[in-house]
């Protein structure tokens, strides 16, 4: 089946099109490299893919309008390109308005009428539920930011071109993915990060906000998977371990042998207290469930950024 996957020059994103390759289908990678971390990190996703029989990759701006090429033909379409965050939405909402919702409406626009597709799976968040995302999919919409209130908003005109444009779309809202290639400034990076080079980790709020946590392989699978759902449905995807924020600090003080210095600092704005995937239904639709404890899933990202500390020296003179 010929695939895209938009973002797929991200973290989740870059991981989907090296498992379709495996699958043995065509996939086309379309990322635009905004600004929100450094494109070399990018680049080095994309390493393992480039060159890769069966994939192709093109760099464009959804926003701008979505080149028919690049969509035609397509049996499956992954939409994870995204600006994500939650701060730098306060400060930046035109961008957030662009990247989370204009392009995706130009990529509906390319999508409706086409006759070869079988399903949009669009990569929505917790961040709809607001603070307290702690539960299945009847917990009410009620983001806590310009970013969640995008994303919902994206979900929206998925809604609507299925129903009126038969566009076959499937969202997934993401729970706290994490492990290797987690982008640099998501926090089980920066804590990991602080720790190996004995820095202080930045804590805001408590630490007593509970995360419950996806493991980015368990994330794929499920993604993979939500392309045999009925057009139409939501999904919550998470990892079903809920831990708080100071006890994975700890658990990362044991995984790496070394204790964190930690500085404490104010609650951030719109900062979720709770989340925590119901995957119920997940599970009845599609038999998904995560295989990945946190304890594993952890070290694995460990290992990753211990190599990227390793190899820090050839990646800056790249930059």
């Amino acid at each position: 089946m010929n695939c895209v996957v938009t973002g797929a020059a991200g973290f989740i994103g870059s991981h989907l099109c090296e498992r379709l390759l495996a699958d043995g289908h065509a996939v086309t990678g379309v990322d635009c490299f905004t600004n929100y971390y450094p494109r070399p990190v990018k680049e080095r996703n994309l390493s393992g893919l480039l060159g890769r029989a069966g994939f192709a990759f093109r760099e464009c701006d959804l926003s701008a309008g979505v080149p028919a090429d690049v969509v035609a033909g397509a049996g499956c379409v992954f939409h994870l390109a995204a600006m994500p965050g939650l701060a730098r939405s306060w400060v930046d909402f035109d961008t957030y308005a662009r990247h989370n919702l204009t392009a995706t409406h130009r990529l509906l626009e390319a999508l409706k009428g086409s006759t070869t597709l079988k399903r949009l799976v669009y990569a929505s968040t917790s961040s709809v539920y607001g603070r307290y995302a702690s539960g299945d999919e009847a917990l009410p919409t009620r983001p806590s930011s310009p970013y969640g209130i995008t994303k919902l908003a994206a979900e929206q005109l998925c809604r609507v071109y299925a129903d009126e444009f038969a566009v076959p779309a499937v969202v997934l809202r993401y729970f706290s993915v994490y492990g290797p290639r987690q982008r640099p400034e998501m926090g089980y990076h920066l804590f990991i990060d602080a720790i190996l080079r004995g820095r202080p980790i930045t804590l805001t709020g408590d630490g007593l906000q509970v995360r419950g946590n996806t493991f980015v392989a368990d994330c794929v699978e499920a993604t993979v998977r939500a392309t045999g759902a009925m057009p139409g449905e939501v999904f919550n995807l998470g990892g079903g371990e809920l831990v708080t924020v100071a006890e994975v600090i700890r658990k990362l003080e044991r995984i790496i042998g070394r204790p964190a210095i930690i500085e404490r600092h104010p609650a951030r704005k719109g900062d979720q207290l709770a989340t925590g995937a119901d995957v119920t239904k997940l599970h009845r639709h599609l038999g998904w469930k995560p295989t990945t404890t946190l304890d594993e899933g952890l070290a694995r990202q460990v290992e990753w950024q211990r190599s990227l500390l390793a190899g820090e020296r050839p990646l800056r003179r790249a930059a």
